[in-house]
């Protein structure tokens, strides 16, 4: 019961034991309602204040409501036609003398629940996050296609290649003019020699189902390795798919390419490749100089050298 209609309760309930006290004229005048007003309140009150709740005003009867012969009509219809659509349905009732809209057929149906029960969903539950517990044991990868207007250029097309260190956000940003699974294995060298010179030792990569990654959905390819896959068996690194169409699962990676829209892509423009190479990189360094909550306000380098 909601907090208005307990309100309207006590009060008719403080008007009603006035009213019983000092009578129905004296309660008109003091609480300025009619004496018809209190009368009909008085003769639903028991004493109690659930007696002096709203109750349903929807009308037991209505003059245009479907008749019995109608009603026996669809029934009998539906019983013979169980598997009919509701249209040819309406269209064979019509036939046979029924008046009224499609819609009046369709509720009166729902109201006599010749509908089939809608089967209840399993619904999916996610498995609890794993938390990584050092630096190295998950790099989150993806790519970022660079807004168009932020190139000057219209033929030119540039690609942001991401990872982050989920244990200590630590990432690094490369540049590239295609997004294949050439770029992909380019990107993972150079990200295995960056980490190591910071003292991290990758054991695992995670991706998404992207083409640039992996032929799991390829139809003549599926079983073929991409080259990103055979280098990273190469360094001995372990290759997670997240779950399809899921990208949550890489909502690191995905969250820092929010940020890099708000920080660096809204206010910069690139005229080649390698101006977009050298601010890339100032802003790498920013990123990972910028202090985060989750690391205790701790900038991803200075969280880094705690664990290295």
């Amino acid at each position: 019961m909601s907090k208005s209609i307990t309100q309207d309760m006590a009060y008719r309930q403080s008007l009603m034991k006035y009213t019983e006290k000092y009578g129905v004229s004296r309660a008109s005048r003091k609480y300025n309602k009619s004496r018809s007003y209190i009368y009909f309140w008085k003769a639903r009150w028991n004493g109690s204040v659930e007696s002096l709740n709203c109750q349903s005003r929807r009308p037991h009867s209505h003059p245009n409501q479907h008749t019995e012969t109608e009603l026996k009509l669809i029934r009998d219809m539906r019983r013979r036609n169980p598997d009919l659509g509701m249209v040819e349905l309406w269209h064979r009732l019509k036939k046979r003398g029924y008046t009224r809209r499609p819609e009046s057929l369709f509720r009166v149906m729902r109201k006599m629940g010749m509908f089939p029960q809608k089967m209840p969903r399993n619904h999916y539950t996610p498995k609890p996050y794993e938390q990584m517990t050092y630096p190295g044991q998950r790099v989150q990868i993806d790519v970022k296609v660079v807004p168009r207007r932020c190139v000057a250029d219209p033929e030119l097309r540039l690609f942001q290649y991401t990872a982050i260190d989920e244990f200590t956000r630590l990432r690094f940003l490369a540049a590239y003019p295609e997004q294949s699974t050439y770029s992909s294995a380019d990107f993972l060298n150079k990200l295995v020699r960056w980490y190591a010179r910071k003292g991290i030792q990758i054991e695992c990569v995670q991706t998404d189902n992207g083409f640039e990654f992996t032929n799991r959905f390829s139809n003549s390819k599926r079983d073929v390795p991409t080259l990103f896959e055979r280098t990273a068996h190469k360094l001995g690194i372990r290759h997670k798919l997240i779950r399809p169409y899921t990208p949550r699962h890489n909502g690191k990676v995905e969250r820092s390419h929010r940020e890099d829209q708000k920080r660096f892509y809204s206010c910069h423009s690139f005229y080649s490749l390698k101006d977009f190479e050298t601010q890339l990189a100032v802003h790498n360094r920013r990123s990972n100089n910028f202090p985060m909550r989750p690391l205790g306000w701790l900038a991803p380098t200075e969280f880094t050298v705690r664990y290295v």
